[in-house]
């Protein structure tokens, strides 16, 4: 073995197995031609290995690096064995190329940093734990097919890697940054309790995205250990500039999702529970003067921020994350529509309701549209939540019926029958029915019961034969205007909910 302190420092077959380095071990530039066995290893110092070559194996199993462990550019040419290796300071494998398999199985790594890293072989970390987060930015995974499953302490950083072959990633984290991620194959990713932000990622072939309930089981049937993570649902962050067409989401959260400029949205599929936000905050809030009850509906979280935006806007609304743009309600309005459509290709009706009342939520809150639409908008939505709350038509059309059933107890039957013109009056047939009881004298039951069919008639949109008078039959003609528009609502309100 030569000294490390040579400018290219090369070794044959190395056996340090369970040797232990007090200071420093630096091997900057060195070549390995065999075997390099430091099993069982203990590193007091920096271990140092930057642009090292590994021309055989490398065996680093069950060794401790208590200083920082420093692989920024080596080469490892054939299998590369970590498991159970303990790493307690900063660990660098930035540019690393492991040609041959890469395994870190039940090994501990702090602060962890693959950026740019080559695996070419398998990328074991089978039951690993990154301590302080980790970051496999810009790494390359060439025919890896499974990563994980591996537990990590604040955030797992997969940023603009390239997963080239189909693989099974299963990663318990605070959080996964999915950001730029290029997946050239189909591939399944599995969480749990981490936010997830999957903005401009690259999806060339189906990928999955799940929220994995039951722990995680490593090869050796053990439950993964995720100490120091706090249970919490899977969240989706953003789902900017990625193309849909190629996403399935199971079980995520969506009450946090960003989905503007998320291409081909109408494509997106919803599996399982993907709860999203409800309006907030609840009950009855006072705007203007006048009571307003927030509609429980399904919303966007793109809604939320732009609803706390406005002026003299109700408490309760979630801010816009610093930095994020706040959407207006034209764009919104389309949100809601590729929603809407992804859910009625989905046969899922009642969501696709809830999408549609966002979606004309916006419409009305767009100052762009003309004054008339947006007051038949407007009445749209006070007489039936547009056609989709089957109470408020409801609601209507009893308030309808009884104020018909008043105007005709009071002016629309006649208590004197039609009586023939007299002669000498130019006029064939007979005079309207007269009304002449005193006001209180006119409401008795048996009239209320002839008011009462003559509603019933008009809701079913018929006559229901009785002499009126002249104030009853224009009563009873806008009453079988009215009140089947009403009924109608009510039952499409009603369909909305329970259609399949």
């Amino acid at each position: 073995m030569r000294d490390s302190t040579d400018q290219r420092p090369r070794f044959g077959a190395v056996r340090l197995s369970g040797a232990t380095f007090e200071g420093d071990a630096a091997f900057n530039n060195a070549t390995f031609m065999g075997r390099a066995g430091f099993d069982g290893a203990t590193f007091k110092g920096r271990a140092v290995f930057n642009s090292a070559t590994f021309k055989s194996e490398a065996r680093f199993r069950d060794a401790t690096f208590m200083g920082d462990a420093r692989f920024d550019g080596a080469t490892f040419e054939s299998d590369t064995r970590f498991d159970r290796a303990r790493f307690t300071g900063v660990t660098l494998f930035v540019r690393a190329v492991f040609e041959g398999d890469a395994v870190f199985d039940e090994g501990i790594l702090n602060g962890a940093a693959f950026n740019s890293a080559t695996f070419k072989g398998c990328a074991g970390f089978d039951g690993a734990r990154f301590k302080d987060g980790g970051s496999f930015d810009r790494a390359s995974f060439e025919s890896a097919s499974s990563f994980g499953p591996l537990a990590c302490q604040g955030t797992l950083s997969l940023a603009a890697a390239v997963f080239s072959a189909a693989v099974i990633v299963e990663i318990a984290a605070g959080r996964v940054d999915c950001h730029r991620t290029r997946w050239a194959s189909t591939a399944s990713l599995r969480l749990r309790h981490a936010v997830v932000d999957l903005s401009d990622a690259v999806l060339e072939f189906p990928v999955s995205v799940t929220a994995h309930h039951p722990p995680f089981l490593t090869t050796g049937g053990s439950p993964l250990d995720e100490s120091g993570l706090a249970e919490a649902p899977v969240r989706v962050e953003s789902l900017r500039g990625v193309d849909a067409a190629h996403l399935v989401l199971t079980d995520l959260n969506l009450s946090e999702s960003r989905f503007c400029g998320t291409v081909h949205l109408d494509q997106l599929r919803l599996e399982g529970r993907c709860p999203f936000p409800l309006p907030n905050p609840p009950g009855i809030h006072w705007r203007r003067g006048l009571p307003i009850r927030h509609t429980q509906r399904l919303l966007l979280a793109e809604e939320q921020h732009w609803r706390h935006s406005r002026p003299r806007a109700v408490p309760g609304w979630l801010p816009a994350p610093p930095g994020v743009e706040i959407v207006k309600p034209p764009a919104l309005a389309a949100l809601y529509r590729a929603l809407r459509k992804s859910q009625e290709d989905s046969r899922n009706e009642p969501g696709a309701a809830d999408f549609y009342y966002g979606e004309m939520e916006m419409r009305r809150a767009d100052p762009t549209i003309a004054p008339a639409e947006r007051g038949l908008l407007n009445l749209y939505w006070a007489l039936s939540g547009y056609g989709l709350r089957a109470a408020r038509a409801v609601g209507w059309l009893l308030c309808a019926m009884t104020a018909t059933v008043l105007l005709m107890v009071g002016f629309g039957l006649p208590d004197t029958p039609a009586q023939p013109y007299p002669p000498g009056a130019g006029v064939i047939g007979k005079q309207n029915p007269r009304l002449h009881a005193d006001f209180p004298d006119r409401f008795t039951t048996a009239r209320a019961q002839k008011a009462a069919d003559v509603v019933i008639n008009s809701v079913v949109f018929r006559s229901s034969g009785q002499s009126l008078t002249t104030v009853g039959r224009y009563t009873e003609m806008a009453s079988r205007f009215t009140e089947p528009i009403l009924l109608a609502l009510a039952l499409l309100a009603v369909r909305g909910r329970v259609k399949r």
